[in-house]
């Protein structure tokens, strides 16, 4: 079973923080997604435990980031639509993407664009 959480932020543009960000990911062993380099700053976590998904966003609350909203809180993970479901290796690691439209295409891509579309208040 996956863990996955949602955090909105202002904005993620300090290289310092992404790269604590991506020591983070690798010690709990997730996968993260950032949209950074403007407002707003997205950051999806993804794991096989819900311990190293609490974890991770542990660690981004300890960054202190600007107006830090925790949308969705560490949960089961739960496919949409058959996607994701045949997904049998978690990724591991930080990716980053530059805008909202890249970042909800990666999430349609994951099986969650209805879970974050209502996590962002689009839905």
């Amino acid at each position: 079973m996956l863990y996955n959480a949602l955090i909105r932020t202002h904005h993620i543009t300090s290289r310092k923080k992404v790269a604590a960000l991506k020591r983070a990911a690798d010690v709990h062993q997730c996968y993260v997604l950032l949209r950074s380099g403007g407002c707003p700053g997205i950051m999806y976590v993804e794991g096989r435990d819900k311990v190293q998904v609490e974890g991770w966003v542990g660690v981004v609350r300890k960054l202190r980031y600007k107006d830090f909203q925790l949308v969705t809180r560490p949960g089961a993970l739960e496919p949409e639509g058959g996607q994701g479901e045949g997904r049998k290796e978690l990724d591991m690691g930080l990716a980053e993407v530059e805008s909202v439209k890249e970042f909800g295409n990666c999430m349609e891509k994951r099986g969650v664009w209805n879970w974050w579309r209502k996590g962002m208040g689009y839905a």
